[in-house]
């Protein structure tokens, strides 16, 4: 079993904060095996990761959070950027289309831009697997929702730690079931459903620190956008 980090921004997302060598530093100290880092609608950061991940005992996943349409979608297994703003089909089409699998996460956190608001459940069935556990959770009840659903559609299940901060590495992992050290055998096994999840909440005091702390640069990212 490998243990896996697969929701982690780096500070080339708007609220993120550290640079990859702190997300790796505190994945390595947390003895995971491999880690994905995926920055909203950003891929270069996730791909200097992945190439010096080895470097520190890693496997590195190529990734990004996409801000589709309907809401985010997780990307995993690509080298190009999927552009925001297509509609949820559309985006898990490009996301194949390059090689890559669609994960979707915390779907049912419509404040967090889940997607399950805005899609039908047969179009969230149509995921390569579902975030069952974000640690940045309040009650636990979206959670337990993006499970029952995940169970009732036989998908695969992850978990994911949506850290922004490098001390927050690790707070949920994925178990995947494989002895092959590489992302394309992490990423098959996670396809074929055999994972864990393995999940603690995220301080409270910590999710509103990077709350607070990424209002500015998100303030910043949407006037860009607009203009």
């Amino acid at each position: 079993m490998l243990s896996v980090e697969l929701h982690a921004h780096s500070a080339l997302s708007y609220d993120g904060r550290d640079p990859v060598e702190d997300l790796l530093e505190r994945a390595q100290a947390a003895d995971l095996d491999a880690i994905a880092v995926t920055d909203h609608d950003e891929i270069d950061a996730s791909l200097d990761a992945a190439s010096i991940a080895p470097d520190y005992g890693l496997v590195g996943i190529p990734a990004m959070e996409i801000s589709s349409a309907a809401g985010h979608v997780l990307a995993f297994g690509i080298s190009d950027l999927v552009p925001a703003g297509l509609p949820f089909d559309e985006t898990l089409d490009r996301i194949r289309d390059l090689g890559g699998i669609a994960i979707v996460p915390h779907p049912f956190q419509t404040s967090r831009h889940g997607v399950a608001r805005h899609i039908t459940r047969e179009q969230l069935a149509t995921a390569d697997a579902i975030e069952v556990y974000n640690s940045r959770l309040l009650t636990g009840l979206a959670n337990r929702k993006a499970e029952r659903f995940a169970e009732e559609h036989g998908l695969p299940m992850t978990a994911g730690s949506d850290a922004h901060i490098a001390e927050m590495v690790g707070r949920a992992v994925t178990e995947v079931d494989t002895d092959e050290r590489t992302p394309e055998a992490i990423l098959d096994a996670i396809c074929a459903g055999r994972t864990s999840v393995v999940g603690r909440r995220t301080p409270w005091r910590v999710s509103i620190q990077q709350a607070l702390s990424g209002v500015p640069r998100r303030v910043k990212h949407t006037v860009l956008d607009v203009f």
